[in-house]
């Protein structure tokens, strides 16, 4: 298991991606673990080296004894970064994750390319709630707060097996470790150095968050940091698994830099042969056509964080075999198997369209499909 020591004990880490791609570490809630950030790994691993772990006191990391401090926490973020030789990063904390995001960019923002702070605070106005879960937690163990922290946690329309695991991992977190980082929240008041935050910033805010909702928590953020971007999602306490998707999109159009022109995107997902080969066809008839396209469905919707690329690749395939736009269904079933479609990708979607858009049409796919992957094998 890949471990780094840091601090008082040893730090638990998950540090995926090709090299050379930008850093991105994921910091996790209060009573989690690494784990909660799955879903982002998954749909931001295209465009990142993504590094997840455990905060001290939680999952596989260590829990020194005693009591914790919001520094200690952030340095433990910073040694962890040097010893994976890590120099720059965007940082993404949720809850405690964001508390200690923000400690980062106050004391260390050279470090930091962006910072997102999602359901979190700079203070807590009543140290007693937390002192109050701390003495509890020790004297009775975790099952004493894990009823009152999964209804913080979730809307309860929207509990799944997903959450159960949260659950699991909550009634596992080492008592010890759990308490110290309540007292760094309870001792924890960050307001007067939010100003030193310089680097951009977006805050992600829950309507249903009663741990940390917008009035007293994600409105002071707001107010100390003027110029930060404020996306507000219909969720409760743990946003980015109640509305995991819609996270990510926010994750995205906040961190990736724009290809306006489209032309980046347009080469990633047909090829260099087929964009080259368009180039040079180009003729002064067609030259305005060819713009439009690159600009408007290359640059303004595929560059969409809100869909992954394999996601509308099979909405092409269906709507050009629907309607009948052979060449261009030839096109995108040639290039998605280059990149990120497999056989299976196919038939699911040529099944999907027999029923609603006509057994003839998926005929027609089906052979072509079959054609193409054919002449792929060989």
């Amino acid at each position: 298991m890949p471990f780094v020591t840091v601090g008082m004990g040893r730090t638990y880490y998950r540090l995926e991606g090709c090299a050379g791609k930008p850093v991105l570490i994921f910091s996790h809630s209060l009573g989690c673990d690494h784990g909660m950030w799955d879903q982002q790994t998954a749909a931001l691993l295209p465009y990142f080296r993504v590094l997840r772990y455990d905060t001290r006191g939680h999952g596989a990391s260590d829990a020194p004894p005693g009591e914790y401090t919001m520094e200690q926490l952030g340095r433990d973020v910073l040694e962890m970064s040097e010893a994976l030789g890590i120099g720059q990063f965007a940082f993404c904390g949720l809850s405690l994750g964001g508390m200690i995001g923000q400690w980062l960019g106050a004391n260390a923002g050279d470090r930091l390319t962006h910072l997102v702070l999602a359901n979190t605070s700079a203070r807590f106005p009543d140290p007693g709630v937390m002192e109050t879960r701390r003495r509890t937690v020790l004297e009775s163990g975790m099952s004493s707060v894990a009823t009152s922290a999964m209804e913080r946690f979730f809307s309860p329309e929207r509990q799944s097996c997903l959450t159960e695991s949260i659950r699991q991992t909550l009634l596992t977190t080492n008592r010890n470790g759990y308490a110290g980082c309540c007292a760094a929240i309870r001792d924890m008041d960050q307001t007067p150095v939010l100003a030193n935050i310089r680097v951009p910033v977006l805050l992600i805010v829950g309507s249903r968050d009663i741990s940390t909702p917008w009035a007293g928590h994600g409105e002071t953020l707001a107010a100390a940091l003027p110029h930060a971007k404020i996306v507000r999602l219909n969720a409760a306490h743990l946003s980015n698994i109640e509305l995991p998707r819609t996270f990510s999109a926010a994750l995205l159009d906040f961190l990736l830099e724009k290809d306006t022109d489209g032309g980046a995107v347009r080469r990633a997902v047909l090829g260099d042969e087929h964009v080259d080969r368009s180039i040079a066809n180009t003729t002064e008839f067609n030259r305005e056509f060819q713009e439009l396209i690159t600009k408007f469905a290359w640059g303004s919707i595929w560059t969409r964080p809100g869909l992954d690329r394999r996601t509308r690749r099979l909405l092409v395939l269906a709507i050009t075999a629907a309607m009948g736009r052979s060449e261009e269904f030839a096109l995108h079933v040639r290039t998605g198997l280059q990149h990120e479609l497999e056989p299976c990708d196919l038939k699911e979607v040529l099944l999907q369209l027999a029923i609603y858009a006509g057994v003839p049409a998926a005929n027609t796919a089906f052979r072509l499909a079959g054609e193409l992957m054919q002449a792929s094998e060989q």
